[in-house]
């Protein structure tokens, strides 16, 4: 909210924390003429509706006035880490609806965002496209790749060099093609404006010019852009055709027919045809019998190839829809060389080592589950669709699936460095800012899941074995979304209890309603463990009255008496705030009375400082739960 009375959108620089200069959304609150008539709060009313206050006390509606009823519906507004504010609304009588988006703001983040600074809505050298919710899809042009493959939203690296050193070393046909592709620009990246230019001049003045890595040419003119390109964008308004300049040697060049809107260069389709003209005519000169079986190869090749398609982009691993794959169980059996290399074992099932060629990836982790109800088909394809719509960087992707016969596996990706478990349960122990930093992942991931998703999860068995840390010591939490499988299996038992010993909220035995808040206890005790690097539950004749982790937390929180919990860490005793405000934040998660502890959103909010942690009660007797 400005002094002058709007409220804006701007973009940051990450680390600086400085505001660009662009806002992509403005509500036209002020009045320069009279500062009383101007906006001076954003208000989200308690009958859902989302409003600037004026000083004058007048109101400007931002979100429709038909809003669905507050009393029949939750209301929830989000600013997205996408960028776009979203406003939704979820029924509070059926909760087959999920949240329904009811109004956002910009209508098209891929554009709206216009400043000369900062990548713009996606990572450097990436491109948008609007998606569902008017939320922004990432994706890949030919020839990059991720900086970071845990982040879809960051920035691309070409596979590939672009020198000024090669001139005069041979000619540029030599070493560079192009791929066009079209309504797609990156407005912000222009070095030089070529007018009036045909296609292939465009084309030529890119190819020869070393420092040109893509050309985009429009109503007569061309204009050449260097890296790193920012604000790429897909937009069909645009009718411009971009030229992505290519190393001939360092990536592969298309062959086969790509995707709808994206053509294989001209260049491309004469070089296929001259290469099938040669082998041709060598037909002619061999024997009948081998003409006979050079022609029948020539024609199954001809046929395999053509039925391929190849897309220009690649989406990146946010755009589930596409990249969940479906396999074979030969596929897996293959992969894994026949289940022999095991990683662990859940409630579900075995997870198994494989190898396969999936994108950029070779190993891979597969679940196969063994407690699925062989009859829940639908059931099993229904949660893995949930799965699959699930892109936040805390938590495992779910890359493909077999649903075969009795068959129910699951590809997910791989974490090398294996389980929190492992990790804070070893014989060294992990740094203080290590151990927060995963903890703060955990609470993000478990907020988008309860807060973010389109179809709210419970994850419901939040313990250190399902949090996995990637190459970089990223939490990602695994095994969401398959409480229900598990719980279609045990519909028949006495009792429908989730969650691991030590773990379980106390809810679970008094057949209360299950909420996101049976997430919230089992995360407090898993920050509890991350602190003090002690499991929940220990031997009582070796550890006496501080067996029971929680109680023991409790009494040295009463006590003042936080150093005992993390001993002789340097680190976390020189940040005794931090400490405080963590082991605070556990005792919070962790009362008995649902409704006392806080959501996950908070919890993230209180784990970064955001939000003022209070004295939590310590009155209840934590050891009665299992």
């Amino acid at each position: 909210m400005l002094n002058n009375g709007n409220l804006v959108l701007v973009t940051q620089s990450v680390p600086s924390n400085k505001d660009y200069d662009d806002e992509y959304y403005n509500t036209q609150t002020s009045d320069p003429t009279n500062a009383i008539n101007s906006g001076d709060k954003l208000v989200f009313g308690e009958n859902g509706v989302l409003y600037v206050l004026k000083r004058n006390n007048e109101t400007q509606i931002l979100t429709p006035r038909s809003n669905p009823s507050a009393s029949d519906n939750y209301h929830r507004v989000t600013l997205n880490f996408d960028g776009v504010l979203s406003h939704y609304y979820h029924s509070r009588i059926s909760n087959d609806s999920g949240w329904i988006i009811l109004w956002s703001q910009p209508d098209n983040i891929c554009t709206e965002i216009t400043g000369i600074y900062g990548p713009g809505s996606c990572g450097y050298n990436n491109v948008c496209s609007l998606g569902s919710n008017n939320r922004p899809v990432c994706n890949c042009p030919k020839g990059y790749s991720l900086v970071d493959p845990n982040d879809a939203y960051g920035d691309f690296k070409p596979d590939f060099s672009i020198s000024c050193d090669e001139v005069g070393r041979g000619s540029p046909d030599d070493l560079y093609s192009f791929i066009t592709i079209r309504d797609t620009d990156w407005p912000i990246s222009d070095f030089q404006q070529i007018s009036p230019s045909t296609e292939q001049d465009c084309q030529n003045a890119c190819l020869n010019d070393c420092f040109c890595a893509v050309a985009i040419y429009r109503s007569n003119s061309c204009w050449k852009k260097k890296l790193p390109l920012s604000n790429g964008r897909i937009d069909t308004s645009l009718n411009v055709k971009a030229f992505i300049k290519l190393r001939k040697d360092g990536v592969l060049r298309p062959l086969s027919p790509p995707s709808p809107g994206f053509p294989i260069p001209e260049s491309h389709q004469k070089q296929s045809w001259r290469i099938w003209a040669i082998l041709a005519s060598s037909l002619l000169g061999s024997s009948i019998l081998v003409n006979v079986l050079l022609i029948g190869v020539f024609c199954w090749g001809f046929f395999h190839i053509y039925k391929k398609k190849v897309n220009v982009f690649r989406p990146t691993s946010h755009v589930t829809d596409s990249v969940c794959h479906s396999f074979t169980y030969k596929d897996l059996v293959v992969a894994t060389k026949e289940f022999n290399e095991e990683l662990g074992r859940g409630a579900f099932g075995i997870v198994y080592k494989g190898v396969m060629s999936i994108g950029s990836r070779n190993v891979v982790a597969i679940k196969k589950l063994d407690r699925v109800a062989h009859e829940a088909e639908k059931d099993f394809m229904t949660e893995v669709n949930v799965i699959s719509q699930t892109h936040h960087k805390n938590l495992v992707r779910l890359i493909g699936y077999c649903n075969e016969g009795p068959h129910r596996l699951l590809v997910y990706e791989y974490m090398s460095n294996g389980t929190l478990a492992s990790f804070i349960f070893g014989d060294l122990k992990p740094t203080w800012s290590l151990r927060t930093s995963i903890a703060m992942g955990i609470a993000r991931g478990l907020a988008y899941l309860h807060e973010e998703c389109s179809t709210q999860i419970i994850h419901c068995d939040i313990k250190p074995q399902n949090i996995l840390l990637d190459d970089y010591h990223v939490a990602r939490i695994s095994d969401f979304g398959l409480s229900k499988l598990l719980m279609i299996n045990q519909s028949r038992t006495d009792t429908n209890i989730r969650g691991t010993r030590g773990y379980v909220a106390p809810e679970w035995f008094r057949h209360s309603p299950v909420t996101v808040k049976v997430d919230v206890y089992s995360f407090g005790i898993l920050l509890l463990e991350i602190i003090t690097c002690r499991k929940c539950l220990e031997n009582e004749e070796s550890y006496g009255p501080e067996a029971i982790l929680v109680d023991w937390v409790v009494d040295c929180f009463q006590e003042g008496n936080l150093e005992a919990l993390v001993r002789s860490d340097i680190e976390a005793l020189n940040d005794k705030k931090q400490l405080e405000r963590f082991v605070m934040v556990g005792i919070w998660c962790v009362q008995e009375d649902p409704l006392t502890r806080p959501t996950m959103r908070k919890v993230c909010q209180m784990l970064e400082g955001s939000v003022e942690v209070t004295i939590p009660p310590c009155s209840c007797n934590f050891s009665i739960t299992i």
